[in-house]
């Protein structure tokens, strides 16, 4: 009895592997007469044809990625964090001057500059100098 092309079928049909398919004996008659896939099915159901369950590990894990240097994301250092608010800050407010016509324009440069080299470490600072100007 070589039932090896009717196993074959009944892999493509199921969709499993060839050691989890088992046959009934009592039964091997009707799997000899199978010629369809949906004979196959019809035998699955009716028990002459048997599923093993899966061996071994159930759960398998997602493999993890691996980083790439596309995925570092770098923290920016508080100091960098700091000075950039405060250069934005002192920008704004120096530009704020310069439209209402309360700085001249070369001293608009000027303090862009002092600002740039952190001269100023607020803007109380800041204003404290405008004042030393206005005298």
């Amino acid at each position: 009895m070589n039932l090896k092309k009717k196993k074959q079928l009944a892999i493509r049909t199921l969709g499993i592997g060839n050691k989890r398919i088992t046959f009934v004996k009592e039964r091997i008659a009707e799997i000899k007469e199978a010629i369809t896939k949906q004979d196959i099915r019809d035998l699955k159901e009716s028990g002459a044809i048997v599923i093993k369950e899966i061996k071994g590990k159930r759960k398998i894990e997602k493999r993890k990625n691996a980083r790439g240097t596309g995925k570092i994301k770098k923290k920016v250092k508080t100091r960098k964090k700091d000075y950039m608010t405060m250069t934005r800050k002192l920008r704004a407010y120096l530009k704020h001057l310069k439209l209402n016509g309360e700085v001249s324009r070369e001293d608009y440069l000027n303090m862009r500059k002092l600002i740039r080299n952190k001269k100023f470490t607020s803007l109380t600072n800041l204003k404290a100098y405008i004042g030393g100007l206005k005298k």
